[in-house]
């Protein structure tokens, strides 16, 4: 706290609107929307209202800018700004500005990053941040009349910031890299190895199709669709059911130790392990397996880009999505032999847990990263 109490001693801000042409650059005319059958395939980023939508040929635009977007942000609520280095193609879904010389860009992204845009929006159902509103926006300048001095605060603000960004930026990498290496381990050769449907491989109970009597007085858990996460069953906050409730729902099976089970409705094909026998009974919408062949090379094989895409190729339903219990069964798997099933899930634990243990793995430590950043931003 002394360091940014230090830097930030006897500095005096001054508040500017993104309109105020000496610290802003707003370059709105050099954007071209161009509809995807008519762009040339290229190297050059072409951005929308929150992403790169594709990949053209030419530019619009070269430098360090900013994008904001005009209208179609994901979220209005954390607004959508995009930091952009080098050469790139706008769209009319984005305002596209940077600070001039008396202005780090890259400390106006993180300000505007803190930045409520609502009250700035106009329109109904597909909001939308007129030019006019977002010039009227106000940015906090330290030591407006000392440009050096000012540049200076606004670099070290920037470092402060971006040492949290880098940080999860390096995190998020290494979960990717993680994903990349297991799909990789589990993509096998054309006839290199025997398929069969999962129902060949295990046993599948499909779950009750009714709505359960819960009770708070309850001893026993049901699991639910909202209970699968992060590759495993949570059972600290399952709902609670009466033993007449329990023995109803365990009528065709009842959950065993390294069981899986998989959600069928909403949010369909998410996988998770069951930690402990005997303890609880499938919900609603839900099927447990009952491996026959390894259980963590089962469930590696299940969370697979090969597996979760034949289940997005098989879902049905309108608004409420459904995998089927058919689809489910017929779901296709890779037989390799014992001990290769335990060489690939032993390698896939290492990772897992590296990446995904809800105490020591990677998503706590990216979740931490990005709230160390928000309190240093907002702090500053």
């Amino acid at each position: 706290m002394r360091f940014i109490e230090k830097l930030l001693d006897g500095v005096e801000i001054e508040w500017k609107a993104l309109g105020d042409q000496f610290f802003f650059e707003i370059t709105n005319k050099g954007r071209k929307p161009v509809k995807a059958s008519l762009r040339l395939p290229g190297v050059t980023p072409y951005y929308g209202a929150n992403n790169i939508q594709d990949y053209v040929e030419g530019y619009t635009h070269d430098g360090i800018f900013l994008l904001i977007a005009e209208d179609g942000s994901a979220s209005i609520e954390k607004y959508s700004i995009q930091y952009v280095i080098g050469k790139f193609w706008a769209n009319n879904h984005v305002h596209v500005l940077r600070g001039k010389s008396g202005l780090n860009t890259r400390y106006l992204y993180h300000y505007l990053c803190t930045v409520n845009f609502i009250p700035f929006l106009t329109g109904g159902g597909r909001a939308k941040l007129t030019k006019g509103r977002m010039i009227e926006v106000p940015i906090p300048i330290p030591c407006s009349g000392n440009t050096e001095k000012s540049l200076k605060i606004q670099s070290e603000i920037v470092r402060i910031l971006d040492t949290f960004t880098t940080h999860t930026a390096e995190l998020t990498a290494r979960k990717k890299q993680y994903n990349y290496y297991r799909n990789q381990l589990l993509t096998f050769e054309d006839g290199a190895v025997e398929w069969k449907a999962l129902e060949e491989v295990s046993d599948v109970y499909d779950s009750l199709h009714q709505t359960p009597q819960y009770s708070e007085s309850g001893s026993l858990s049901m699991i639910r669709v909202t209970d699968i996460k992060d590759g495993y069953v949570n059972l600290e906050k399952t709902l609670r059911i009466n033993k007449e409730i329990f023995s109803q729902f365990t009528k065709k099976y009842l959950p065993k130790k390294s069981d899986l089970v998989m959600s069928r409705v909403g949010s369909y094909g998410n996988v998770g392990i069951v930690p402990v026998d005997d303890s609880a009974c499938m919900g609603q919408n839900t099927v447990v397996i009952h491996p026959i062949i390894n259980s963590k090379y089962l469930f590696h094989i299940l969370t697979s880009n090969v597996v979760q895409s034949f289940i997005e190729r098989n879902v049905g339903g309108g608004n409420q999505k459904t995998l089927s219990l058919k689809s489910i069964k017929a779901i296709p798997i890779p037989l390799v032999s014992e001990k290769e099933q335990e060489r690939i899930a032993t390698v896939l634990d290492k990772f897992d847990t590296l990446t995904t243990s809800i105490s020591d793995g990677l998503p706590r430590e990216i979740k931490l990263r990005q709230q160390q950043y928000e309190y240093y931003r907002d702090l500053l």
